[in-house]
């Protein structure tokens, strides 16, 4: 669309009776010049004539600032807004090194390693690179490459793409073999190293570890080229995450056409859910609305759905809208999700790009680094997870310098709510930062093994993996995985150690989806979920198909299901108790406490009960026999007394209630803080609890030994808390729902919950 007016299109949007008060917040980013500064004097003039080529004249000053930083062997983070151009920053001194490096008949002297969170990004990043034309031998090891691809990997290939998983697995075990190509590594990129968080970014902590200790053992010590989106600290986030001191380029110079960001809130309905509770309309429903809308305007538009069912549906309603009003525009809407083929992949990328398609519901497959330009609009159904992907997938429209609008639709959340009630903690300075847990042993534990069958563990080696590894190695020695020789730790089982950690799983062995009639493997699922997602008679969606579990077999880590279509959704209840291991720090609030420490958590699944979709409207409940288990992690808690509960005037009858209410809605509030999910949390409140003789709130990480989230939410509780209080006032229920005090995996049916309680509990709290 031409001459888009984004801010007069979003009030279009807005106007009539039907939406009042949806939109809840407008605010307009002003356009920004480009600051531009001369290439290197050390960079390859090919290269530089190539990208010239691509239309990159000039290069923006913080490509250069990056790339002169990881030229001079600094360890660098470059994290700046999506289309800044961050790759530029590790192309320029690794091509160049690359070209320079060869020796007599195209010998390979230098090279690049590569390291992408997903294959498509890698399979992006290799199409542009081959793009310029120049003579590099680019490669792409993953799990698609044949045996012979990966052997003229390993013996020819200068600028290697992979993932996290492959390094794990492949690259770091068979070292011996790959001697050649990792004493050539020059630089080491690590690109979208926000994406690695919590327990999976412990994992990949530890694998680049590794990864360094391999690279000294044959001779080299790569430059660190990180690049990341806008969060809170990357530096910080980037040093935890390999070991080096990083330097980080933040200032984004890069031009940017006038952005106008619209918060929209879906109504109450008439509709009632648990405990008589109002629920708001669907978001998906409301983008659906708002996307046909833009269509029938002429407005290019990308529309960000979580789920893969999700994106479906709103496809579909949006075409089904449209051919209310002209049947052709309803095939120029279409769906875009993980799953496609790389060629339906590419086909319906071009089908947006040329204008062919005005509209495309997608899931973030389409967020990491594929190149969609021309966009005038993208509408985000419910926060994606982290402030820097909701920039990522706004930043999606005006890439031409054009203007653009972008609008968040709210779900039916607590922190969708506060978002878009507080408008600054969504669109201000980034506060979230990058959490994990490198010291936590159930990871260490694993990649210690990994280590010591790569080449044995040394005294020296230690400091590399933290200051609990000498402890961690010991626990080995005793469990019989490690044996201690003079010279070091070493391997000795016939096993493979780097099959001890799934780096993606959260915890506990996986338990297999397997179809009851065929006994194909259709997906899997933590072991740690496995009680709540897939007992015998749960639902279970998997890539948009409905199946009903049959029976979940804990010996053999199998649960059997049937492919069918049932008219409701099912959710476990648990009964769950908590108790303090070790406190490991404390804060006073007044007459409050802060505590910060190691926790077990025992919870067991008692019944699982049947929900109408769309309502939440229950049809019934049905008891389950399952084991306990019992889960070592961290965990965040806050008390008051019992003088502090009577001045504020809580009732004894009142405090259940209250604290539950603050406990959900603060598992709710805490992913703005830490980069998680509420679902990778959990959380007990208690009126009494027998270790602090107070009433008590816990907040605790989900996975073995903790993941971070805990200790992040001690070093920002009273940010944190604070957010939490304002969310539950922001919201316009009378009495409590799934936007503010009720959530979708409380084991106790969000009962007993009280709304005004919980303000007064935090007041208390937060007055301290």
């Amino acid at each position: 669309m031409s001459d888009l007016d984004p801010t007069a299109l979003v009030q279009r949007l807005a106007s009539g009776a039907r939406r009042e008060g949806r939109l809840t917040h407008v605010e307009v980013r002003p356009a920004r010049e480009a600051t531009y500064a001369d290439w290197p004097a050390w960079v390859d003039p090919d290269l530089v004539a190539a990208l010239a080529a691509r239309g990159v004249r000039r290069p923006w000053q913080h490509q250069v600032a990056a790339a002169e930083a990881a030229h001079a062997g600094r360890h660098v983070v470059v994290s700046t807004g999506t289309a800044s151009g961050k790759s530029l920053a590790y192309l320029l001194p690794g091509l160049t090194a690359i070209r320079e490096g060869r020796g007599p008949r195209g010998r390979r002297g230098a090279s690049v390693l590569y390291i992408a969170p997903t294959k498509a990004l890698a399979q992006d990043q290799r199409a542009a690179i081959e793009g310029l034309g120049l003579d590099v031998r680019v490669a792409t090891h993953d799990g698609d490459a044949s045996t012979e691809q990966r052997d003229w990997t390993r013996d020819h290939g200068e600028y290697v793409l992979t993932n996290p998983d492959m390094l794990h697995r492949s690259l770091l075990p068979a070292h011996e073999r790959w001697h050649r190509f990792f004493r050539t590594v020059d630089y080491v990129v690590v690109d979208e190293c926000h994406h690695y968080r919590g327990v999976f970014g412990a994992h990949v902590a530890h694998v680049l570890r590794r990864l360094r200790r391999v690279c000294a053992e044959h001779g080299s010590d790569p430059t660190f080229v990180l690049a990341s989106a806008t969060v809170a600290d990357p530096a910080y986030a980037a040093s935890r995450l390999t070991g080096h001191e990083v330097a980080a380029v933040t200032e984004d110079t890069s031009p940017r056409g006038e952005l106008t960001v619209g918060l929209w809130e879906p109504p109450l309905t008439s509709h009632t859910g648990e405990n008589g509770a109002p629920v708001r309309r669907p978001a998906t429903a409301e983008t659906a609305d708002l996307v046909a809308d833009l269509v029938v305007e002429d407005v290019r538009t990308l529309a960000f759905v979580r789920s893969r069912r999700g994106v479906e549906q709103l496809a579909q309603r949006a075409s089904d809208l449209l051919a209310d009003v002209d049947p052709a525009l309803a095939a120029r809407v279409d769906s875009y999700r993980g799953g496609y083929l790389p060629e339906e992949r590419r086909a319906l990328e071009e089908d947006l790009r040329s204008g062919r398609l005005l509209a495309m519901a997608a899931t973030n497959a389409l967020e990491l680094g594929i190149d969609v330009s021309g966009l005038d609009a993208v509408v985000v159904t419910g926060f994606p997870g982290t402030r820097a992907a909701f920039w990522q997938q706004v930043g999606r429209a005006g890439r031409t310098g054009g203007s653009a609008l972008g609008v968040f639709v709210a779900r039916d959340d607590p922190l969708d709510t506060y978002l878009v009630h507080h408008p600054d903690a969504l669109l201000g300075r980034p506060v979230e930062g990058t959490v994990f847990d490198p010291e936590n042993p159930y990871v260490l534990g694993p990649h210690l093994c990994a280590a010591a069958q790569e080449k044995p563990l040394t005294v020296e080696d230690l400091p590399l993996f933290g200051e609990s590894a000498r402890a961690v190695a010991d626990q080995l020695v005793a469990a019989g995985l490690l044996r201690k020789r003079p010279h070091g730790w070493f391997w000795t089982d016939r096993r493979r150690a780097a099959d001890l950690a799934d780096i993606r799983s959260g915890g506990g062995r996986e338990v297999q989806l397997v179809e009851g009639t065929t006994g194909r493997v259709v997906g899997t699922v933590d072991g740690g979920r496995a009680h709540a997602t897939a007992h015998e008679g749960a639902v279970y969606v998997h890539r948009g198909d409905t199946w009903l579990v049959d029976e979940l077999d804990l010996d053999d880590h199998v649960a059997v299901l049937t492919r069918t279509e049932v008219d409701y959704t099912t959710t476990a209840r648990d009964v769950t108790d908590i108790r303090i291991v070790a406190q490991t720090r404390e804060e006073r609030w007044g007459r409050c406490d802060l505590g910060l420490g190691t926790v077990e958590v025992t919870s067991q699944v008692t019944s699982y009960l049947r929900r109408r979709p769309g309502t939440g409207e229950v049809l019934g409940e049905w008891p389950l026999d399952l084991p306990a288990r019992t889960l070592q992690t961290t965990a965040v808690w806050w008390t008051v007394p019992e003088e502090a509960l009577a001045a504020a005037g809580l009732d004894e009858a009142d405090l259940p209630g209250a604290a539950h209410a603050a406990e959900h809605c603060s598992i709710g509030l805490l992913p703005l803080f830490a980069t998680c999910d509420r679902w990778d949390i959990g959380g007990v409140s208690t009126a009494r609890h027998p270790d602090t003789g107070r009433l008590t709130v816990f907040v605790h990480d989900g996975h073995p030994g903790g993941a971070g989230f805990a200790e992040r939410g001690f070093g920002t509780a009273r940010s944190w808390l604070t957010a939490t209080r304002d969310a539950i006032v922001a919201c316009d229920c009378e009495a409590g729902c799934p936007s503010c005090i009720q959530s979708p995996k409380c084991g106790n049916g969000n009962d007993p919950l009280d709304k005004p309680g919980a303000v007064r509990l935090l007041d208390v709290l937060l007055g301290s």
